[in-house]
């Protein structure tokens, strides 16, 4: 005999509206939780919460019954998500489906299970130096396998630059370029200051006070300024980009994108990845001029050298091969570091502290990766653009 029956709906929304009732089954039969109606973006989007909320009551006091959805009018892959959720992302033991509803449902599990492949619960070996070693491998092999798959969809924009999707790559170019020149600016504007009092200081002592313009213009151009500018980007922007992609994941936007057939890697990394290689470059020739800026202040002050006598003697004695080797740092800094901030976001685990791990997993290693990266370049560029 049918137990009490309630439904849900909005005010006005009729059949397509999302509902439910609540079927008592027959002597020693569990009964059964029917949805109706709509389940999908346009009937469930502003309330979302309300719905799961009630859904997983309903789930707590009707353990045994089972859940029925073949009444269900039309569901997507929002509707899909919302009840994966309350179902703790697997299906329950007693369900009925129609075969496409069962079709939506196994790409939401396909895609779970893919996700947790590549993410490997932490355990008590992962304090040991097996368990780094192994974590650290892992990470290896997936930036590499990112960095490839970035290849890869870069040579199908470049076939067909329509895939490309420019909205996104204008917004990152101005969120990681535009909005970064004040705080790049006034951190290499103070640095030259400082470089340049201090190392006037020291050559003041051997009269050979006026080589601070020699010192001050190969340090900035090759060295630090794109060091300055990359680690600036990789503490604000990476950090920003491993948060956006990690809320995605708590979200389920991921997961939704995986069973609509949207690839992460088009519309996420790509992106991000050419917008701070194109950004970076530019940041350091802005990064570079500020500190150069400081130092032409502080020589002034301090070893009373004009700006006429300062920048006359930086263009004599700075090579212009060292300008291309600042920018061609730039570009590929820049590619570290969107790799790094997009893989530590999509290895982000659906929950708030592996969010803030993930966040500051990135800064650290795309600090490092940078460090060594200028390291490499040290080695390789030694004999260029250096007047001996």
């Amino acid at each position: 005999m049918p137990g009490m029956q309630s439904e849900i709906g909005p005010a006005a929304g009729g059949a397509s509206s999302p509902g439910w009732q609540v079927e008592g089954g027959a002597p020693g039969e569990p009964g059964r939780l029917r949805l109706t109606g709509g389940w999908h973006l346009q009937a469930i989007a502003r309330r979302q919460r309300m719905l799961a909320d009630a859904l997983a009551r309903l789930a707590r006091h009707h353990p045994a019954h089972g859940w029925d959805l073949r009444d269900v009018a039309r569901i997507d892959t929002l509707g899909a998500t919302l009840l994966w959720r309350v179902w703790g992302r697997q299906l329950p033991d007693r369900i009925l489906l129609r075969p496409e509803q069962h079709a939506l449902f196994a790409r939401l599990e396909a895609a779970g299970a893919a996700r947790g492949a590549g993410e490997p619960a932490p355990d008590a070996r992962d304090a040991t130096g097996t368990g780094f070693a192994r974590q650290a491998l892992s990470h290896a092999a997936d930036l590499v396998s990112l960095f490839g798959q970035f290849l890869l969809d870069l040579g199908r924009v470049l076939a067909r630059p329509s895939r490309l999707p420019w909205r996104d790559l204008s917004a990152a170019v101005f969120r990681t370029g535009a909005q970064a020149l004040p705080i790049t600016a006034i951190v290499g504007f103070l640095v030259g200051v400082v470089f340049c009092y201090l190392s006037g200081r020291q050559l003041q002592q051997f009269g050979a006070d006026v080589f601070i313009v020699n010192l001050l213009g190969i340090t900035v151009v090759r060295e630090l300024g794109p060091m300055l500018a990359a680690i600036l980007v990789a503490g604000r922007s990476g950090s920003a980009i491993t948060a956006q992609i990690g809320v995605m994941r708590l979200n389920q936007e991921l997961d939704a994108m995986t069973v609509l057939g949207i690839a992460h890697g088009l519309r996420l990394v790509l992106p991000r990845v050419l917008a701070l290689a194109l950004v970076l470059p530019l940041l350091v020739v802005w990064t570079s001029l500020a500190t150069l800026a400081g130092g032409v202040v502080a020589a002034q002050v301090e070893l009373g050298l004009s700006a006429g006598q300062f920048i006359e003697r930086l263009r004599v004695t700075l090579p212009i091969l060292n300008v291309g080797i600042g920018l061609l740092k730039g570009v590929v800094f820049g590619v570290l570091v969107a790799i790094v901030s997009c893989h530590f976001g999509l290895r982000t685990r659906p929950d708030t502290a592996s969010l803030g791990r993930s966040v500051t997993a990135s800064v650290v290693t795309a600090i490092t990766v940078v460090i060594l990266a200028d390291a490499v370049f040290a080695v390789a560029f030694s004999g260029m653009g250096l007047r001996r």
